[in-house]
């Protein structure tokens, strides 16, 4: 199935994978395009049976709660991303010659001859930020951009809309990248690897692979972490077009065809005549917010891409200052008595949690909450000097308190055990008796949030709230 022509839709045969946010618009652009339509999903309960009946007064079949067998005569399977690669319906395709494709690759088969290349983030930790940095940057040298992908704003939205983009900013998942083959990046970035999501991917290799995929094809550059060898390694294997760069971003002082810090100035020795000699200055540390360490490297590459779409500096100094985070992303709530109280909710892993504790120097730590399979003892060892006192909640607190009682037994741990309404406040409470002044209360869990909140944002809205409790 060569280029999505929609000629080449008529009569076809695909089956959609899933009804969620994905499942949906591919059912709809599938089925405007000609093509024989069926949805299969797991689950049939009301909100399924909801979307279903919306999709089959459109003529789109759909089959719930079989999302196993494969339907008879399929010739392609469109997937929702978070589809496990060892289901059945998968390895029903795989012996019938069937190609899978996720949403990403359907996008990328479905854009114009003269669609707006890509600029693609992709890492453990960091992605949402880079990407909106990246966007801004792109905005600032007054392209026409989104940023899109896994951030939440379709792909094929971006690709089919009546909006025409010079270039576009993109977010990808380790998931989303496993099923786009033949994506093929302008430039593209994999910021940093850890252990996440390895029940899905079945191994650190497999992981590393599928974020690997990313680099592919890449005609520009390739940004890796000087930081992470194992980002540089996957630039090495990839297959890239004749002429493209491999590109380093450090927090030190940059190398030839690097990006780095000189003096809190972000400096460019890549995208510069005679890199051996010369140098770019780009922005000023105190331009990127927060400028805590982990956040000027997403900062360094997203003007490492930006600058290979050539990008000019002004450009990545007006990006960066006209940037605002989310919510609950090292997100300073308030001053109370000398302490500073710090929301990093986002912080669902340890790697994430790791680089938050690192941009302070004396921490009351707050964390705890689903581990989701991780272990904390490198954390807590590498952390260490910089606790002074740690107050837990959440389920699996204990995987923690155990990784503290080996690695630093001297630091205090309060061990909260309620998972109720007013847990959050309880812990804030705490951590105040334990702070003094110059210190940084910081919630930044390394834990999933799901077994006391909905999600990161509540669980942050909460910690928030418990702030402002105590200062009134």
């Amino acid at each position: 199935m060569g280029s999505g022509k929609v000629t080449d839709w008529q009569g076809k045969n695909v089956t959609v994978a899933g009804l969620g946010v994905s499942g949906i618009p591919a059912a709809k652009v599938l089925h405007g395009l000609g093509a024989k339509v069926t949805v299969v999903n797991d689950g049939d309960d009301a909100r399924a049976r909801e979307q279903a009946a919306g999709l089959q007064e459109l003529g789109v079949t759909v089959r719930l709660g079989d999302g196993a067998t494969l339907p008879e005569g399929t010739e392609l399977i469109v997937t929702a991303p978070g589809w496990k690669p060892d289901k059945p319906l998968f390895t029903a395709a795989a012996a019938a010659g069937v190609p899978v494709w996720g949403d990403v690759e359907l996008a990328w088969r479905l854009r114009g001859p003269d669609a707006a290349p890509w600029l693609c983030v992709t890492g453990t930790n960091g992605k949402t930020t880079t990407t909106q940095m990246l966007a801004s940057i792109l905005k600032a040298a007054g392209l026409r951009t989104a940023a899109v992908g896994n951030i939440g704003v379709s792909l094929l939205d971006a690709v089919l809309g009546e909006e025409r983009y010079d270039v576009l900013a993109v977010e990808l998942s380790s998931y989303q990248l496993h099923w786009a083959p033949s994506l093929r990046a302008h430039s593209a970035t994999v910021l940093n690897l850890a252990p996440d999501h390895l029940d899905w991917h079945g191994s650190m290799e497999a992981y590393a692979k599928d974020k690997g995929r990313v680099y592919e094809g890449n005609r520009v550059a390739c940004v890796y972490n000087v930081a992470d060898k194992a980002t540089e390694d996957l630039v090495r294997e990839a297959d890239v077009e004749e002429g493209c760069r491999a590109v380093g971003f450090t927090l030190g002082a940059p190398g030839p065809s690097q990006l780095g810090v000189v003096d809190g100035i972000l400096v460019d020795r890549a995208f510069v005549e005679n890199r051996q000699k010369n140098a770019q200055e780009l922005a000023e540390v105190s331009d990127v917010n927060p400028p805590a360490p982990h956040n000027i490297a997403n900062a360094l590459a997203a003007a490492a891409l930006a600058r290979a779409f050539g990008v000019p500096a002004k450009a990545v100094r007006d990006g960066l200052r006209a940037f605002t985070p989310d919510a609950h992303r090292i997100a300073h709530v308030a001053d109370l008595d000398g302490v500073a109280y710090v929301d990093d909710s986002k912080a669902t892993n340890t790697h994430a949690a790791e680089a938050s504790l690192a941009a302070y120097e004396s921490i009351v730590w707050i964390a705890g909450g689903l581990a989701k399979g991780a272990t904390f003892d490198e954390l807590v060892t590498r952390s260490a000097k910089r606790l002074r006192g740690v107050v837990l909640i959440g389920a699996d607190r204990a995987l923690i308190r155990e990784a503290l009682a080996r690695h630093a037994p001297e630091v205090p741990v309060v061990d909260l055990d309620r998972t109720d309404t007013g847990a959050m406040l309880a812990a804030v409470q705490e951590a105040r008796g334990l702070a003094a002044e110059g210190d940084t209360v910081l919630l930044a869990p390394a834990c999933a949030s799901m077994d006391m909140f909905v999600n990161y944002n509540q669980r942050g809205d909460a910690f928030a709230q418990a702030v402002r409790e105590l200062g009134a």
